[in-house]
């Protein structure tokens, strides 16, 4: 049998674990990957054990990028009819918090990946950038609208015009990844910040993710209200009840994500 294109592991702490397996091509991301890697997340997504999932790449880079020998021949009817960035909707919409441990290449299909997650952590030798520009396109999975939300106009025009990639420490000057970590503690440190979030209160950390993700796509009033709306609703949750009595009596709380 083939091997995995996708490795997934359930581990302690409620976190699950992917690796993207393609590493004789640099995690290169064709569609049968795409759509192996969606049905992994929905798997986990669905999972009661698990509160939070961490993806990085296997062997030296996170993802060099889309396939490109797959899809150079195509038409833009074959590009249409196949749609090949549709399985990558179940990333940007699970509902469990999604963190890339990215090290080596995040380049083009692969940083756009990364983005669709909602934290990113990054190693040293890590280079982020978005070079279709290079090939004669431009983003098509999001790059032109994450990148612009995340870092500025400014550093995501030059991004985009140059195709030049920038290193972990600029990608965290600029807020596209949250911290920056020797390589050989990638891994460990992401699985740390993954259990620290999978030990809080589930619901909350669900609505929480939806309210922060609905600041980029609403006005501020609407967001307000969206937030509002969401913190009262959380006083209908188990775990609220807990959490502030736990609080009063100054002792740890035990959430049951309810």
């Amino acid at each position: 049998m083939a091997e995995p294109l996708v490795l997934a592991e359930k581990l302690e702490g409620g976190v699950g674990l992917l690796r993207l397996n393609r590493p004789q091509v640099l995690n290169a991301l064709n569609t049968a990957l795409m759509k192996e890697l969606a049905e992994k997340v929905r798997e986990m997504e669905a999972d009661p054990e698990i509160g939070c999932l961490v993806l990085m790449g296997n062997g030296r880079a996170f993802a060099a990028g889309a396939d490109i020998q797959e899809m150079a021949e195509k038409s833009p009817v074959d590009m249409e009819l196949s749609e090949p960035f549709s399985s990558w909707d179940a990333i940007y919409r699970c509902k469990k918090p999604i963190i890339a441990a990215v090290h080596g290449y995040a380049l083009g299909g692969g940083l756009e990946l990364a983005m669709m997650c909602d934290i990113i952590v990054a190693a040293e030798d890590a280079k982020l950038g978005q070079p279709e520009i290079k090939l004669g396109v431009i983003p098509g999975a999001g790059g032109t609208q994450r990148l612009p939300r995340a870092v500025g106009k400014a550093a995501a025009m030059e991004m985009v015009l140059t195709g030049e990639p920038i290193s972990a420490e600029r990608a965290f000057q600029l807020g596209l990844v949250s911290k920056v970590v020797a390589p050989e503690v990638l891994l460990e440190e992401a699985l740390k910040l993954a259990r620290s979030i999978a030990e809080k209160p589930r619901v909350a950390v669900r609505m929480a993710k939806e309210a922060i993700l609905a600041a980029f796509e609403t006005p501020l009033s609407e967001g307000l209200r969206f937030e509002r709306r969401a913190f009262y609703f959380l006083f209908a949750s188990e775990d609220q009840k807990e959490g502030m009595k736990a609080f009063m009596e100054r002792r740890p709380p035990r959430f049951k994500g309810r």
